[in-house]
């Protein structure tokens, strides 16, 4: 397959690069990789320093700081169980994140910048693997549907840019992601996290027996964000395109498969129950990538390596880990 990745050249190395959301599980990556990559004028604020929420706030520091490029990786993010229970906040807080950021971008004509999504924009029952151009093609998986449409809302602002002002912005949607860094929130986390908490205190505590949502069937692609974060500079150095790009592995297991990686890696000997009771959530999320591999990049991170990385992580950062403090 090849790709029209357009007139693009690869990053200048000292570039001023804003990376919305530095603290999170992805904006924390992508400055890692940044920094690896040689890049020496990082910017980041946290939440208590610039409030992405405040339209005001938000003008007056793109308008100060005058990035070259800017990864859009904020974003209010949670499991299936935070989405469903608070779909308001979803909606609402990553509209005026995105739009305020991308607004503010364009009134100083920003030269670059990746906004990123997430694959629950896809339709419920997508055909696998999953294309870009399946987009706004069927339903949304409900229990994220608010999320979803915010995102979509994201990708189709980007390209509104690029038509109205011409501008080289481009969008990527990676798959579930994990690593060092993740939210382990009992309330709020994503799937995989959630399972590393919930094994690693059984084992702790000697509980015999784990009870997780759903039936264990649902098939899942999982990505360490470390191979998401050279996703975003392998985009940004030679991808320029409307059309946004998938990002992930390319192969998926299911949720009782990682439950048994996410066991072994803990050291949990007891059994699992699975609460059908609970809902699934979409059946299947496999990405089609082989557009991103046009482009040249790969996978690095194994998934049981992974996993076992992130137990580790977890376990020497228990005391602070966002969502246990």
């Amino acid at each position: 397959m090849s790709v029209d990745a357009g007139a693009v050249q690869p990053l200048d190395r000292d570039a001023t690069v804003y990376i919305a959301g530095h603290r999170g599980l992805v904006g924390s990556a992508v400055w890692r990789a940044f920094e690896r990559a040689g890049f020496g004028n990082l910017i980041g604020r946290s939440s208590a320093e610039l409030d992405l929420r405040d339209r005001g706030a938000v003008f007056e520091f793109v308008g100060a700081t005058r990035p070259d490029v800017v990864v859009l990786a904020a974003a209010r993010v949670g499991g299936i169980q935070a989405n469903n229970t608070y779909p308001v906040d979803f909606l609402s807080d990553n509209l005026q994140i995105q739009v305020n950021v991308l607004d503010a971008a364009v009134s100083v004509r920003v030269p670059r910048l990746l906004f990123l999504g997430s694959s629950c924009i896809y339709p419920k029952h997508a055909p696998q693997p999953i294309k870009e151009e399946y987009l706004l093609t069927g339903h949304l998986e409900p229990t994220n549907d608010a999320y979803a449409i915010a995102k979509i809302a994201g990708i189709l602002q980007v390209q509104a840019v690029r038509r109205q002002y011409g501008l080289p912005w481009i969008s990527a949607m990676p798959t579930n992601l994990y690593g060092v860094g993740d939210n382990f929130s009992a309330q709020s986390s994503h799937v995989l996290p959630a399972l590393i908490r919930r094994y690693n205190e059984a084992a702790r505590d000697g509980i015999a027996e784990v009870t997780n949502w759903g039936s264990g069937r649902p098939l899942r692609e999982f990505l360490h964000v470390d191979d998401m974060a050279r996703a975003c500079l392998h985009l940004l150095d030679h991808y320029d395109g409307a059309e946004h790009v998938n990002v992930g592995t390319g192969s998926d297991v299911s949720i009782a498969e990682v439950a048994g990686l996410v066991a072994d890696a803990v050291g949990f000997t007891g059994r699992t129950h699975w609460d059908t009771t609970k809902p699934d959530g979409t059946p299947r999320k496999l990405l089609d990538v082989s557009k991103l591999r046009a482009l040249g990049w790969e996978p690095q991170v194994e998934l049981a390596a992974g996993i076992a990385d992130t137990v580790a992580w977890y376990r020497e950062h228990e005391e602070t880990a966002r969502g246990l403090v």
